[in-house]
């Protein structure tokens, strides 16, 4: 259980204790878990690029596989 403040100023320095336990976790939360995260997808962006360019270059051959077809 802990322990209640007394008068007024023991309860404006428990809340500021508590604003500043919550900016702490705030911050380690922005520079911890979303720059990792944004690293994450970084390089997922990059792999769907590629995704896209083998699915593209694919469907490109098969195109131009039937245009030689019909014309022959």
């Amino acid at each position: 259980m802990a322990i209640q403040p007394k008068n007024t100023r023991e309860h404006i320095l428990s809340l500021y204790g508590h604003v500043t336990g919550l900016k702490k976790d705030i911050s380690q939360i922005k520079n911890n878990h979303l720059k990792h995260m944004h690293d994450d997808l970084e390089k997922l962006g990059g792999k769907v690029d590629k995704i896209y360019w083998v699915l593209l270059v694919a469907v490109g051959t098969v195109a131009l596989f039937f245009f030689d077809k019909l014309l022959t």
